[in-house]
């Protein structure tokens, strides 16, 4: 019997003592193992339990069901890029060009480096992509980057500004998982990096 995509995706308690924060580590450390060598379709919590050595109780003990698992692991995803947002763009001792030459690089090493789990999880997305934790999260990427265009395009109307920040993003998005179903390495990804900054950087400069 598998978990329903409507269960509740919020975890069951928080860790409060330093063994049960390594118990939690090592089950989403075992969820990640599984999500990327069996895909969701097979994703259990009972492969969980026996991929981290422990009852499928002390999985229970924190996460209800698979879907919780699942969101834990892309809410850890979300946080991750927010933060590289926040570092790289909000660094107003580089140009904003410079800034995003160098978003577009770190997005896409990271997109290739863990092409398994985030293609893992884009087939997990029917399992939290409306709850509101993901609308929080997609709020959050779009207040960055929003900010990061008023600062790169001060004198564009409002819906210029906005059409050039969504086009940025969908690019990101599209290319970035286009580019990272195939294995790729250093020397392309930085390539292929460049010409993209390139391609975006021209396009923000022609708008002003």
């Amino acid at each position: 019997m598998t978990d329903s995509p409507k269960a509740s995706i919020s975890s069951r308690r928080k860790p409060k003592q330093a063994r049960s924060a390594d118990l939690v580590s090592a089950i989403l450390e075992a969820a990640i193992q599984v999500l990327a060598k069996e895909g969701v379709r097979r994703f259990t919590t009972t492969r969980v339990a026996e991929r981290a050595g422990v009852s499928v109780g002390s999985v229970y003990q924190y996460f209800p069901n698979k879907a919780s698992i699942l969101f834990r692991l892309q809410a850890d995803e979300w946080r991750q890029t927010t933060e590289m947002l926040v570092n790289i763009l909000q660094d107003k001792q580089k140009p904003p060009l410079e800034r995003l030459r160098a978003l577009v690089h770190a997005f896409l090493r990271s997109e290739v480096e863990e092409a398994d789990i985030r293609t893992a999880l884009n087939d997990a997305a029917p399992y939290y992509r409306d709850s509101p934790e993901a609308h929080a999260a997609r709020s959050a990427v779009d207040d960055i980057m929003n900010a990061f265009m008023l600062e790169v395009l001060p004198s564009v109307t409002d819906s210029v500004r906005a059409l050039a920040s969504d086009l940025v993003m969908t690019t990101f998005g599209a290319v970035g998982k286009q580019f990272s179903e195939t294995p790729r390495t250093e020397e392309e990804t930085h390539a292929y990096s460049e010409a993209l900054a390139d391609m975006l950087c021209a396009y923000l400069a022609s708008l002003n």
